[in-house]
């Protein structure tokens, strides 16, 4: 529920987030991207360890592999900007001036470069929101992670992580609800049956989204959504992570 006694612009931007898969066809200016870039960088990041890396994706062909791969997603192909965010862990390697076999890049590694990776692109998101411009996250690309690491040319310690679509909107969807703060929040410990009312509050308002954006053709709750979700066979990734050089077992 809304709070009138704490207003401001940043959490009326944050507020109104939505995944935009429809842009207009208008390029984002070099100096808007370079500007989303560096908010990205200000992202909080573990011992100032930066460990991500961006592709920009411009090559239209290579566009079109890469929205294979994400299920043909082809929003991929058409958005203005599309960006591939990686953890990376061999910029710090170089710069160390190591060998792999002086470096540990074990399960805390990965851990750390991945979470880097997710602040620094939902700043850039936010970055882009608050120019007017929509985004669209893009985790398909881990559908064939290898391939998706193929085409971009990654080198050891480097793993793709998810894609980012930017441009002007050329949509506006519904926004989708969230699980209520009780549902999220805990006190001093984990307690699952502080939430049970919560969701069940939330699927039925998750139902009557799907309704009104599908016209009628869906109406399942969140928990139904979930749990075809999590039943579904799962990307497997472990292996090719491995044969990046990290070593998740630790």
């Amino acid at each position: 529920m809304h709070d009138a006694r704490y207003e401001s612009a940043v959490l009326d931007l944050l507020m109104s987030h939505r995944s935009i898969r429809a842009f207009r066809d208008e390029p984002v200016p070099a100096g808007a991207l370079r500007e989303i870039l560096r908010a990205a960088q200000q992202a909080s990041t573990s011992s100032n360890m930066q460990a991500y890396s961006v592709i920009r994706v411009t090559d239209r062909n290579l566009r079109s592999e890469l929205a294979a791969v994400a299920g043909q997603q082809q929003y991929v192909v058409t958005c203005p900007e599309f960006l591939v965010w990686c953890a990376d862990m061999e910029r710090l390697r170089i710069a160390a001036g190591l060998e792999p076999s002086d470096m540990s890049c074990n399960a805390e590694a990965f851990t750390i470069a991945a979470i880097d990776a997710a602040l620094a692109a939902q700043n850039a998101a936010v970055a882009a929101e608050s120019l007017g411009f929509g985004i669209c996250y893009i985790g398909a690309i881990r559908n064939d992670i290898a391939k998706t690491a193929a085409l971009l040319g990654l080198p050891p310690r480097v793993a793709p992580l998810f894609g980012m679509c930017i441009g002007r909107p050329d949509q506006a969807p519904l926004m989708r609800p969230r699980l209520p703060v009780e549902a999220v929040l805990h006190e001093n410990r984990y307690d699952a049956s502080a939430y049970a009312d919560a969701v069940a509050d939330y699927d039925n308002a998750h139902a009557a989204y799907l309704k009104e954006r599908s016209g009628g053709r869906q109406s399942a709750g969140w928990s139904e959504q979930m749990r075809e979700r999590l039943t579904r066979p799962p990307r497997r990734i472990g292996r090719f992570l491995k044969e990046q050089g990290f070593e998740l077992t630790d």
